[in-house]
Parts: structure tokens; sequence; C-alpha cells
């Protein structure tokens, strides 16, 4: 699926074979790119979409592209960082739409990428502002960061997971990475506990049965 464009390119690679490429400079995003990477993602939320096949969960377009746009200049960022920083904001821009089950799931095509390219940075260097600002979306669609060790205050699990959907969704993704600071949760570790039922043994052995 080459394209010549570095940023569809990278989207590309990363999904296919889960590697990048660092190019030499960090080109701008035009409108043909992003209405293409919109296209793309579509097809591919579309695909993903035939695990859960829920009608009331729909592609976000907005969510996908925002999230295609951090996880490029993110990873382009890792290397080529002269005369960036006073663009970090404009490269690793806030979402600002609507944060639902749509935009989380839609974002998450390329978000789940995010947790790898935030430890390569981490190492590089620790105080790297760039860290701070890409753990924030992380914060924010914390789905993409199960199994990534970051901060999660003040969430409201019951209402989190009310979508019955995404909560098994989010539940698989627990025990496929196995998260234990997020299955050691009180309300997800009875829901995890429930759906093992006897069988507990055979899906997740050294999970323990927390009693609140």
């Amino acid at each position: 699926m080459k394209t010549k464009s570095p940023f569809l390119d990278t989207l590309f690679l990363l999904r296919k074979d889960e590697c990048i490429t660092i190019f030499t400079d960090i080109q701008e995003i035009s409108e043909k790119e992003i209405l293409d990477a919109a296209d793309y993602f579509e097809s591919e939320f579309e695909k993903e979409r035939l695990e859960f096949l829920s009608e009331t969960i729909r592609y976000d377009k907005e969510a996908a592209v925002l999230a295609a746009k951090v996880l490029y200049h993110s990873a382009q960022l890792h290397l080529v960082r002269k005369n960036t920083a006073k663009d970090l904001d404009k490269l690793i821009p806030p979402f600002k739409g609507i944060i639902d089950v749509s935009s989380i799931l839609s974002a998450d095509l390329s978000l789940r990428f995010l947790p790898q390219i935030i430890s390569v940075l981490q190492s590089a260097d620790p105080e790297d502002p760039l860290v701070k600002m890409l753990e924030n979306i992380l914060k924010q669609f914390h789905y993409s960061a199960v199994g990534f060790d970051i901060e999660l205050e003040n969430v409201n699990w019951e209402e989190e997971l009310k979508d019955s959907t995404y909560r098994k969704l989010y539940l698989e993704r627990i025990v496929e990475k196995k998260a234990y600071s997020l299955a050691e949760i009180p309300y997800i570790n009875r829901l995890l506990i429930a759906e093992f039922g006897l069988h507990k043994n055979i899906f997740w052995r050294e999970l323990k049965n927390i009693n609140e």
C-alpha cells in the first residue's frame, strides 16, 4: 500500500507490520492525505466491527484522523526534534469532540500503538514534555492504554463500562494484555471472575479474586 506519503505510509506500515519508518523531516499533512486516511480507517473500522456487530457503535472520522495525526507525529518526533518545541501543541492536538464508545474505538485503530512509542521516548528522555502530552491523550482514550503503566484517576468504572459491547472488548483486552492493575480493580475483577466462571484457571490462573 505504498503511497509516497510519509503520513499514510507510516499508518499502513504500523497496522500491517507493527513497525515504522522515520523520515528526515516532518511534513505537512495535506487535505487529500487526511481524506485518504479517513477512508482507510473507515474500512479498517468496519473490518474490526465484524467482531462485535453493534449497530449503535459507528465510525468516528474526527477521532480516527486526530489519532492518526498524533501517532504519526509522535513517531517522527522520536528522532526529528529540531525546531519542533514551539510546534508540539500543533503537532499533538487535543481531541475536542465527544468521547464515547464510537470515538474511543475509532481512535484505537491508531492509539493502540502509542504506548510503545511513549516507552521509546521515555527511554530516550524521561523529562521529554512530549511524553506527558501523549500520556494525557491515553488517559482520555485509556482503552488504548490497557497493559501500559498509566495512572488513571477518578474513573467511574460502572459508568465507563455501561455499554455491553465496549465492556466486553475492554475485558477481553485486559485478559489479552494480562493487565493486573486494571484486573484487580474490584468492579472489573468481579466482572472478570463472573465471565470466567468455572474456567478461571484456564483463562487466568494467577488472577486473584478481589473482595472489597
